[in-house]
């Protein structure tokens, strides 16, 4: 709580140094040709320096047409009146020693307005720049959806089975450059949750600077719309899907801005039904690696959950030169039920039945996660240059009860035992983090950045076991535990930036110092690690001409094993599967170069890359085969190397048709020792990738998206998968004034996402094919309200820490 205090009391002191000003007031009235009064125009007022102008102030005419923009401190500007349908209205204003009364305004109707539209409908566009591709959808059709449709319409972002990822990596999300402190399956609730109205554009950084935490190896930042004007909107929605089992969801979000205060809320709970199937073969080897026992399985994995997610968004203006802002996102779970029917087949070497087994699982949970965010920006005088404070708090709670139920039957069907267990496991997380940010422009092409952060994880877990037997429970030691981990990251990062007149450079380097400690004590094993490491950061660039440039990326990150990777706790499946994780692993180091060029209008994007992963950390199934029991546990592999080239397109055919192409071709190979023996596999594969946005009707208020995606035949972490076809249609449709939206989605519309994987080196010998509910039909409408000009001031803020807070099930 000491830093708590100091880093409020810093705050405090910046708050206290901002200045005082007389400050004046511009008024007015707007009106039509008709002398109507125009309600809800905006009202921008521009600083004029030098010819240059910059955003000052803003408000919203009321329901008669008057504004007052107030606190203006005396200087020149240049106020700019806007109303969809009519033209812009300018004028420069010099403010010395008194208020202004622009009396009425009079906007003239545009002559490219057309009868009964009000809204101006674009397609969306992609810049290439040197670190990232950013994809502008303000003001297109794509903003009728959710954020997470958004995402999944993304040029370079992969959605599989609801897990995102670019280039073969999971990145990190952020929205408005802070980072959403979810566990993937939490931050896909909230993006689905959070309506797209109010985003600009999503910034896909394949090379993210040192300003970034070192385990961003890929960052996607959703960048919301900046507004100046006053008043309040709001919209609620609804979405049902039918998969295997009809899911349902419901929100609503809110937004006000006066002249002082930002504050958005946004409320949603969903209820979800998901299956899952798979169907597993493990052989049992002998001494000499022939098949022993063959396990057959079929596993229903069904899930049921009731989740609420609210975030909030406060800022508030002290003046022109510092902000104070409050931010949480919260997601409370009070009802997940997790059931695993697994039928099991007990074949020996001839394929005859010796024995078999059901097991029935059944978990229940209940868990939250709080974050909590205090900011502070102070703008200096000097353009461009300012100080950001940053604070963090989460709270996680998980709690599962976990029943099993296993009876055995030999091949005539005869009963032969049961077995039964219960556990309780309990997991408490705390997160604390503090940062700041220095941005210095040095000349008008170059810009010197440094920061520092530390953070502090505490997380306590215990797990205790009950074997039941004809009703009774007994306390099983040996499968109870207690897990106590303990992390502290300090770090510091320098970063520049210069541009010439052909030339983009971006350089930077970053310090994390990282001590941990996580003590087992039903083992009395503690594991400490203590290490310092440095993490470069380039990003050269080089424009030839408009129609061709050349670009050079390098980039050292980390990957951290996630919390509960690291605790040695056995979660029994049955009696012959367990998961568990493994306080020994070790972080991830990857380094990462990739080389490219654009030409051609900037169309076409060839790039070629080589990453190589030390300690890459895969979760592998490792067969015991004298007991003949599988256990699913993160492992260290000593070397993952990845090569290869990519070729991008992303093109308009029409007006209202644009077309997202990206083909992949790669290597990769994983190395270790098992057993004191060589273990090397490497496969080549495709990935390719195309989206189409299509606008139709006069008014383009009907938008469709059809999203194709192939991934071949691949390994990763010595599992071989097959190939897999994904495909995605969405179409949405503006009604009531376009203040309602019309969604409807379908997913694998060829029934292709199912997938084949299979292990088969040393002595682990296994299959599994896996059919997941992604099969769905969803209809879905939002409806807005009050003043829907506005644009959202929607914010999720946290920490890199938090992203190792996800739990196995």
């Amino acid at each position: 709580m000491n830093r708590v205090f100091s880093y409020s009391l810093l705050c405090f002191l910046f708050v206290s140094l901002s200045g005082f000003s007389q400050n004046h007031t511009i008024s007015g009235q707007v009106i039509d040709e008709q002398n109507a009064p125009i309600a809800y125009a905006n009202v921008l007022l521009l600083k004029t320096i030098d010819s240059e102008t910059s955003n000052y102030n803003g408000v919203s005419t009321d329901e008669n047409g008057f504004f007052a923009l107030k606190n203006i401190e005396p200087g020149n500007y240049r106020i700019v009146i806007s109303f969809l349908g009519f033209k812009d209205f300018t004028k420069d204003l010099a403010i010395d020693g008194s208020n202004i009364d622009l009396k009425q305004i009079t906007l003239e109707e545009s002559a490219q307005a057309l009868d009964q539209i009000n809204v101006v409908v674009k397609r969306p566009t992609l810049k290439k720049e040197a670190d990232r591709l950013v994809f502008n959808i303000e003001n297109t059709a794509l903003i009728e959806g959710n954020m997470f449709q958004v995402l999944k319409s993304t040029p370079g972002i992969l959605v599989m089975d609801n897990s995102i990822q670019v280039k073969n990596s999971t990145p990190t999300v952020y929205i408005n450059d802070k980072k959403v402190h979810l566990t993937n399956d939490e931050l896909v609730q909230l993006l689905e949750g959070s309506s797209a109205n109010s985003i600009k554009s999503v910034e896909v950084i394949t090379n993210p600077s040192s300003k970034y935490d070192a385990e961003s190896g890929a960052v996607i930042n959703i960048v919301m719309s900046k507004n100046l004007v006053t008043g309040y909107r709001g919209n609620v929605f609804t979405n049902f899907t039918q998969g295997i089992y009809p899911r349902y969801e419901a929100g609503m979000s809110h937004f006000f801005k006066s002249d002082k205060i930002n504050f958005f809320a946004n409320y949603t709970y969903n209820d979800s039904k998901i299956d899952r199937f798979q169907r597993d073969e493990i052989n049992y080897l002998d001494t000499n690696n022939d098949v022993d026992q063959i396990f057959n399985s079929l596993i229903n994995r069904t899930t049921w959950s009731k989740t609420h997610n609210l975030n909030f968004n406060f800022d508030y203006s002290i003046n022109e030169n510092n902000t104070l802002s409050l931010s949480t996102s919260s997601l409370w779970m009070p009802y997940f039920k997790y059931n695993i029917i697994n039928n099991t087949n007990v074949l020996d070497s001839n394929q005859n039945l010796d024995y078999y087994f059901d097991a029935n699982n059944l978990s229940n949970d209940d868990k939250y996660n709080l974050g909590f965010d205090l900011d502070y920006v102070h703008k200096f005088k000097k353009a461009g240059e300012k100080l950001a404070v940053n604070t963090h708090y989460t709270t996680y709670n998980y709690k599962r009860d976990q029943n099993v139920l296993s009876n055995y039957y030999d091949n005539n069907d005869a009963f032969i035992q049961s077995t039964a267990f219960r556990t309780d496991s309990n997991q408490d997380t705390e997160i604390f983090t503090a940062k700041a940010d220095y941005t210095l422009p040095t000349s008008d092409s170059s810009v010197l950045e440094i920061g520092a952060k530390a953070s502090n994880i505490k997380t306590n877990s215990d797990i205790t076991r009950f074997n039941i037997s004809n009703g009774v429970e007994t306390l099983d030691l040996n499968n109870s535990d207690a897990f106590n981990y303990d992390e502290d990251i300090y770090a510091a990062y320098v970063n520049f930036t210069k541009d010439w007149e052909k030339l983009s450079l971006n350089v930077g380097i970053r310090a994390e110092q990282t001590n941990l400690k996580g003590f087992s004590v039903a083992n009395n094993i503690t594991n400490t690690q203590d290490y310092l490491e440095w993490f470069p950061t380039t990003n050269l660039s080089y424009n030839v001409s408009d129609n061709l440039s050349f670009s050079l990326k390098y980039k050292r990150s980390i990957v951290r094993p996630d919390y509960q990777s690291l605790n040695p706790f056995q979660f029994f499946l049955n009696d012959n599967t367990i998961v568990t994780g493994n306080p020994n692993l070790q972080p991830v180091f990857v380094n990462h170069t990739t080389v490219g060029t654009t030409f051609y209008k900037n169309i076409f994007t060839i790039e070629a890359y080589y990453k190589k992963s030390d300690n890459n950390i895969f979760e592998l199934p490792r067969q015991d085969n004298t007991n003949n029991i599988l256990t699913y546990t993160p492992v260290n592999i000593n070397k993952t190397t990845e090569y290869g080239f990519d070729f991008i397109a992303y093109f308009n055919m029409t007006e209202r048709w644009s077309v997202y192409f990206v083909t992949s071709f790669y290597n990769t190979k994983d190395e270790d020792v098992f057993d004191n023996e060589f273990v090397t596999r490497s496969q080549w594969a495709n990935f390719s990738q195309t989206s189409q946005n299509v606008t139709f009707l006069k008014d383009k208020s009907l938008s469709a998206n059809l999203s194709i995606i192939y991934a071949s035949k691949n390994t990763q972490g010595f599992t071989q998968s097959d190939d897999v076809l994904m495909s995605d249609l969405s179409l949405s449709k503006s009604i009531l004034k376009k203040n309602g939206t019309l969604s409807l989605s379908i997913s694998d519309l060829f029934n292709r996402q199912d997938f084949n994987t299979s292990i088969n080196y040393l002595n682990q010998s296994s299959t599994s094919h896996t059919n997941l509910d992604t099969r769905f039909i969803k209809l879905g409408f939002r409806y807005k309200f009050g003043n829907t000009n506005l644009s959202t001031n929607q914010r999720s803020s946290s920490q890199q820490e938090t992203d190792r807070l996800e739990k196995k099930q």
